[in-house]
């Protein structure tokens, strides 16, 4: 049956269940406009600068560094983007049919703490901007007002934040701009092109960085494909989603990077940014601050779809609906901001720790994710098995997927540099994480013969119904 472009209901009704044909709208190039204006935002900013102020890097391969690292992991983001309207259900549900409906759990509950930690920085971030904005709003107090305003466009839901990032990749798009432009003929810094150097680890640390950055989106961004038609291709879906959030995130690496250079050695990311955007610094922060509480609802919204995928697994029979989904918001909010507000001055250093240790056991299921869709089953599952509490064809474990997946994360060890542990060849390059590259380079291989080697049914699998 054909899509139809019928007026879809403000409020998304659906959560984790299958997108039916006649209920699928939007077009293909709103993926590009959400990754790109998603993307214009004071994390990435305060990320992307790391490679000059924490690795010594100086502007030239620091560019260099950030391109490389967002072109490569762009790659990974988007094909699993790509997954959304040809499946029509959410990444973390689909792994089921990898890792059986059990052996999925460990990767939803990684993926749920991510979102949650991604969110929790975020309104740190927001209650700080609004406090830059005007001093009369405490951080604790923005805090809220950022969690609030993120809540409620998560409890709106699909619809209304591709809306949002519609108009935020014009005026994001033209703010930066101006922001560069600014930079450029006001600089505060008489070593702006001199400052720092090249150095291997350092330079392979923020290549790093900007991959990790986009292979941090895998879990959650095919939800935001899901409802597309599903005769759009997976070429399209592919290449707005790369070109969007590539282009996006190396804008405000590279800002990131600019405005601490442009000011003196020694200052915080962001108020490098206030003082090197002069008079437009304000407009800035205020801009940032929209950035922020727009795309932390894809952080909400990813958090709770993983809540309750989890709770699901065990209540097969539950049909959670956009109230549900609206109830674990709030929920999931109070919680958040209580950890906002009592952690704010250290908790986006301690997130950033986090992340790098969690990666470490995502980057595997990203492999895996990815050769079994495109390589093995190529797109075709059956979708009544990945809802049913047994797995279906499935089953509650998949072998095969989860010895790959557990060599993967060891392979990686001696190429870690996490808070928990820095291994032995990461500390002979001087810290420079490459265990991402190595967990992809093992994982995809070995899983692909491991699943083609025994003819399980489930690789057999097609796709045979619908939830």
């Amino acid at each position: 049956m054909p899509a139809t472009e019928s007026s879809p209901p403000l409020i998304e009704k659906h959560t984790i269940g299958y997108i039916p044909p006649q209920e699928r709208h939007g077009k293909v190039r709103d993926l590009f406009t959400l990754w790109f204006g998603g993307n214009i935002a004071p994390l990435p900013i305060v990320t992307g600068a790391l490679g000059v102020q924490l690795f010594h890097l100086n502007l030239l391969w620091g560019v260099v560094a950030i391109l490389v690292g967002q072109l490569i992991g762009g790659v990974l983001m988007a094909l699993h983007s790509a997954q959304g309207p040809q499946m029509g259900i959410p990444q973390m549900i689909q792994s089921r049919a990898q890792f059986g409906s059990w052996g999925s759990l460990l990767v939803v509950v990684i993926a749920g703490v991510m979102y949650l930690g991604f969110f929790t920085s975020n309104i740190v971030l927001a209650g700080k901007s609004l406090h830059g904005v005007t001093d009369s709003v405490s951080v604790p107090v923005g805090i809220v007002i950022g969690a609030v305003g993120s809540c409620a466009i998560g409890i709106i839901g699909y619809r209304f934040i591709h809306l949002l990032n519609r108009i935020g990749t014009w005026v994001l798009g033209i703010g930066i701009l101006l922001g560069f432009g600014y930079i450029f003929s006001h600089l505060h810094s008489a070593d702006f092109f001199t400052r720092g150097g090249f150095n291997l680890y350092g330079w392979l640390a923020t290549v790093s960085l900007g991959a990790l950055w986009q292979i941090a989106f895998a879990p959650y961004v095919s939800d935001y494909s899901r409802y597309l038609p599903a005769d759009v291709s997976v070429a399209a879906t592919f290449w707005t989603t790369y070109l969007g959030s590539a282009l996006g995130s190396s804008l405000s690496f590279i800002f990131g990077a600019v405005a601490v250079l442009a000011t003196p050695a020694g200052m915080e990311t962001m108020d490098a940014v206030k003082l090197a955007t002069g008079s437009i610094g304000p407009l800035m922060l205020v801009l940032f601050l929209l950035s922020v509480i727009s795309h932390n609802a894809l952080n909400l919204y990813g958090a709770v779809i993983s809540v309750i995928t989890l709770v699901q697994t065990f209540s097969w029979r539950w049909i959670p609906t956009g109230r549900s989904r609206a109830v674990l918001s709030v929920l999931v909010l109070l919680a958040c901001c209580i950890a906002a507000i009592y952690s704010s001055a250290d908790f986006i250093g301690h997130f950033v720790d986090l992340v790098l240790a969690l990666l470490v056991v995502l980057v595997p299921w990203t492999a895996i994710n990815l050769i079994d869709f495109y390589a093995i089953h190529k797109g075709q599952y059956d979708i009544d098995s990945i809802f049913r509490a047994d797995g279906g064809i499935y089953g509650y474990y998949n072998p095969q997927a989860l010895l790959a997946y557990a060599i993967g994360i060891v392979v990686q060890i001696p190429f870690m540099n996490t808070p928990l542990y820095v291994g032995p060849i990461s500390s002979h390059i001087h810290g420079a994480d490459l265990s991402w590259l190595v967990g992809l380079l093992a994982t995809s291989p070995l899983y692909y013969w491991l699943a083609t080697r025994t003819g399980s049914q489930n690789v057999r699998a097609g796709r045979t119904g619908e939830a």
